[in-house]
Order: structure tokens, then sequence, then C-alpha cells
């Protein structure tokens, strides 16, 4: 009787062994399971961020895009040409980021940031976007033109910020045909800010005096040529807030169409 009470211990202590086993064998499997599923779900969270971010960077794209730009249309008929921002797309990091802008829905900027390979993404909208241009061309007087002959242009300009804006220095490129010609002077609502000569395409230089475009304030711009420019177009001016090129820059395209400025309505 002993004997076979021992006997059936030691099955029992077999049978405790064999669950436990199984137990182990499950459990582990289970973590092997839940673990790779833990840090792909651990990912996610992570994309999203970095889509975040990309988003964002897309409206500092935007904003500094069209600081550069000088937002005057394909046609020189367009003065917030923002619908060029439309589908435009750049890579950063693993991700991209697409913009498009819709000026019917209230000047709205929307930024879309997302993964390379994922469908996921982030949007960030920006409304009342055209203020953050800064210095804009100015719709309500002008668009730019020629006036006595094609020797001085005329242009408008409006500080739409909040802040004051100081310009500086100026650097000036434009085609042509004919005899080269030195950019001489440029005025700034009546006051002289250079008195020199000014080679195309030459580095910046300094304004003999700056400017400051107060909140709001239009300026008006004429700029002088040492004579008639024949065939000129492709007319950019920049403006920059420190000395030599330096700081914050605003370029004017002046002829963004290449098709030649126009007559000002009124001389100047």
């Amino acid at each position: 009787m002993r004997k076979f009470n021992t006997m059936n211990s030691k099955g029992i202590s077999v049978l405790f062994l064999v669950i436990t086993m199984l137990l182990m064998i499950t459990i582990g499997y289970v973590f092997s399971y839940l673990i790779p599923t833990k840090q792909k779900s651990v990912r996610f969270p992570i994309y999203s961020t970095q889509a975040f971010y990309i988003a964002q960077s897309g409206v500092e794209f935007a904003v500094r895009y069209a600081q550069d730009q000088g937002w005057r249309g394909a046609t020189d008929s367009g003065i917030y040409d923002l619908n060029r921002l439309n589908n435009i797309s750049r890579t950063l990091g693993n991700g991209n980021f697409t913009l498009s802008y819709n000026n019917a829905l209230g000047d709205i900027l929307t930024s879309t940031g997302q993964i390379t390979g994922l469908s996921e993404n982030r949007v960030v909208r920006v409304s009342n976007f055209s203020p953050f241009l800064r210095l804009v061309f100015d719709s309500a007087s002008e668009t730019p033109c020629w006036c006595n002959g094609t020797r001085r242009a005329r242009f408008y300009i409006r500080n739409l910020r909040s802040s004051n804006v100081i310009l500086t220095s100026f650097s000036a490129t434009w085609t042509y045909t004919g005899a080269a010609r030195t950019l001489t002077r440029i005025f700034m609502n009546g006051t002289s800010r250079y008195n020199s000569n000014y080679t195309n395409g030459n580095p910046p230089v300094n304004l003999s005096s700056t400017q400051t475009v107060t909140a709001g304030q239009l300026v008006t711009i004429l700029v002088y040529w040492s004579g008639n420019i024949t065939n000129g177009a492709n007319i950019n001016i920049t403006f920059y807030t420190g000395t030599l090129g330096s700081g914050d820059s605003y370029k004017f395209n002046l002829d963004a169409g290449g098709n030649l400025l126009p007559n000002c309505a009124a001389g100047c």
C-alpha cells in the first residue's frame, strides 16, 4: 500500500511539472507576441510627432518662400498670388510636407506633414496668412511700371505686420538688350536713399540712409537707371534689414512674367 502511494505521488508531481512547463511556454509565447506589438504601437505616436513638426516646418518654409518671391503673378497681374503655394512639396528628414493655399475660404495656408511609407499625416492650418508676408507689393495703388521712358521704375510696398521694418541695404538684377546701364538712384517716399552707381547683379550694397517702414505704412519707391533700358525685364529689387545684404530679405520681382513693365498712368 505504501509503495502504491509513493508511485501515485510521483505521478502527480510529473503532471504538475508538465502543466507548469506548458504554462511557462504559453506565457513566453504571449510575451513574444505582445512585445513586438507594443513596439509597433510606440512607433505610432513618434511618427505622429515627427509628422507634426514636418508640417510646422512647411509653414515656416511658406512664410520665407513668400517673402523671397515678392508675390506677383506669372503675368504681372497678381499681387498676392499665393496660389503658387499650392502643391509645393519638399522632403525633410524621413518625411515630406505639402502646401496648399485657399483664399476663397479665408486666406488659409495648409501644411500637411507625412512620414515616408506611412498613410498617417498631421496637418497644420494658418488662418489669415497674408500678414505673415510682412512687406508686399501694394495692389491698391498701382502695379510696377515705367515712367520717364524706360529709365525710371515705380512701385509701391506696404508693411502688413504690426512691427516696423528698417531697410538698410539692397541688391538688384535685370535683363536687357543694348548698352549696359547702372542703377543710379533710389527714392523712398520722396527721400533719396541711394545715389551712386550699382551694376547689374553686383553684391548687396548699403543704402545712403535707412528707410523705416512702420506698421501698415505704404512706401512709394522710384528706381533710376543711367539711361533707358532696352527690353528691360525680370527686374528684381531686394531690400535687406542688415548691412551689405545681411538680416531679413524682401525680394520684389517687378516683372515676374518677363513680359516688360507697362507705362505708368501718371508721370513721376
